[in-house]
C-alpha cells in the first residue's frame, strides 16, 4: 500500500501532528507513505517523466522523518489554496489522478478546509479511494462540530485580547479585536465570551450602529479604567453600509486596511462617540505556533481514524468530531449544508453578547 497526503487551504496548528500520527499509523501497517508538497499545486507541478519534478513537488515521510514534528505548528508538506479545477489553465482533475496513478499512490488523505475537501470529495466521486481530514480556524466545516485548528486559534485570541486590555485601559479607549471568520462567527464568538469582552460582532448578524455605539459607550463609561473591549469577525457587516464585496476579504490577512471591518467600526467610534480607538487585527497571529493540547489531541486521534478507515477499505469519508465523539461522515458531507452559528440560541444580538440557554446535552463546543 502506498498511501498519499497533503495539506491544502490556510495553515493551522495540529496539521503537524496529524501528519505524525498518520505515517506512524501507516507505517506499522508497513505502508509507504508520500507527502506531496503545496497541497494541490504540488500534484499539479508534478511531471511523472521528470525525476527532478518529483522530487521537488513531493517526499517521503517515515517514522524519523516527522519524529517530533508534532510539537510544531504550521505543516511541514507547505500549503496553496489552489482548487485543480479552477487553476486558470482548465480542469485539472484528469492531471491529478494521472499523477496519482503514475505514482503508483494507491489512496489519499487530505487536510483541509472547504475548497481542499471539495476537491477531495471531487476525486471520491471519481472513484478514487481518499478520506478528508477538517481543519480550518473558522470551525467551520459542514458534518462536524471540530475542525483541526479551532481550539488553538480561540485560545490565541484570547490570550492576545486579555493581553490588550493594559494598552487599552491606559489610554481610556475603545479597543477593537478583529478575529477570522468570513463566514461564520464562531470563533469570534467562543473567544469573547472566554475573554469576557464587552461586545462581540459576529458574522451572521450585521452591526446596528444605533444600538453597538450606546453599548459601547455605557460599558465604557461603567468600567473603572474608562475603557471597552469589542471583538468583531472579519466578515461583519454594518447595517445600512454599502456592500464592500467579497473581495475585501478574499483571503483571510489580506492587505485590506482601508476596508477592514474593525477600522470601519473604529472610524464611526470617533466619528460618532468622538472616543479614541485600539484596532487590533489578529489575522496570521491567530495560527502561528505550536497547537495547544486539543488540537495536538484531535490531530493525533483523526490521523489514526483516517489511516483505520482506508485499513477496512473504507474510502470515501471525511473524519469528523460529534456530539464529542470521534466518528465519519460522507466525504461531500460539508457540500450538504453550511455552518452557522445558531444566533437564536447561542447569541442575543441586541447586546452584541454570547448567551447560553441551555447547557445540558449541548456538546463541548456547543454545536
Amino acid at each position: 500500500m502506498k498511501l498519499g497526503i497533503l495539506t491544502g487551504g490556510g495553515d493551522v496548528p495540529g496539521l503537524n501532528p496529524c501528519i505524525y500520527s498518520i505515517t506512524m499509523s501507516a507505517t506499522d501497517l508497513g505502508w509507504e507513505v508520500l507527502g506531496f508538497r503545496r497541497g494541490w499545486q504540488g500534484v499539479l507541478d508534478i511531471d511523472p517523466d521528470d525525476p527532478a519534478s518529483v522530487a521537488y513537488n513531493s517526499r517521503s515521510l517515515t517514522r524519523d522523518s516527522v519524529r517530533g514534528i508534532d510539537r510544531t505548528g504550521g505543516t511541514i508538506l507547505h500549503t496553496s489554496r489552489l482548487d485543480p479545477r479552477t487553476a486558470g489553465i482548465g480542469d485539472q482533475t484528469d492531471h491529478v489522478l494521472g499523477v496519482l496513478k503514475r505514482l503508483e499512490v494507491d489512496a489519499l488523505i487530505t487536510l483541509g478546509g472547504d475548497g481542499t475537501l471539495r476537491f477531495s470529495a471531487h476525486l471520491a466521486r471519481h472513484g478514487f479511494p481518499i478520506v478528508s481530514v477538517p481543519k480550518t480556524i473558522d470551525n467551520d466545516v459542514f458534518g462536524t462540530d471540530y475542525s483541526i485548528g479551532f481550539s488553538t486559534a480561540v485560545s490565541r485570541s484570547v490570550e492576545a485580547i486579555n493581553s490588550l486590555r493594559t494598552t487599552v485601559g491606559s489610554h481610556e479607549r475603545i479597543g477593537i479585536v478583529e478575529l477570522f471568520g468570513r463566514r461564520s462567527g464562531e470563533t469570534a464568538l467562543l473567544a469573547g465570551f472566554l475573554a469576557q469582552v464587552d461586545r462581540t460582532v459576529i458574522s451572521e448578524v450585521p452591526a446596528d450602529l444605533d444600538v453597538l455605539l450606546p453599548l459601547l459607550a455605557r460599558d465604557k463609561a461603567g468600567s473603572s479604567a474608562s475603557y471597552a473591549m469589542c471583538v468583531i469577525s472579519e466578515g461583519a457587516t454594518i447595517a445600512g453600509e454599502k456592500d464592500h464585496g467579497a473581495t475585501d476579504r478574499s483571503l483571510p490577512g489580506s492587505d485590506r486596511e482601508d476596508v477592514s471591518i474593525s477600522r470601519r467600526l473604529a472610524r464611526q467610534v470617533k466619528a460618532k462617540l468622538g472616543f479614541g480607538t485600539v484596532v487590533q487585527e489578529l489575522a496570521y497571529l491567530m495560527r502561528a505556533g505550536e497547537p495547544d493540547a486539543m488540537d495536538r489531541m484531535v490531530g493525533f486521534a483523526f490521523g489514526a481514524l483516517a489511516v483505520q478507515l482506508l485499513s477496512r477499505r473504507e474510502a470515501g469519508r471525511m473524519v469528523a468530531l460529534t456530539g464529542g465523539n470521534y466518528t465519519h461522515v460522507p466525504i461531500d458531507a460539508l457540500e450538504q449544508g453550511s455552518k452557522f452559528v445558531d444566533v437564536e440560541s447561542l447569541y442575543d444580538p441586541m447586546r452584541y453578547r454570547a448567551k447560553l440557554q441551555r447547557i445540558e446535552g449541548m456538546p463541548m463546543f456547543l454545536y
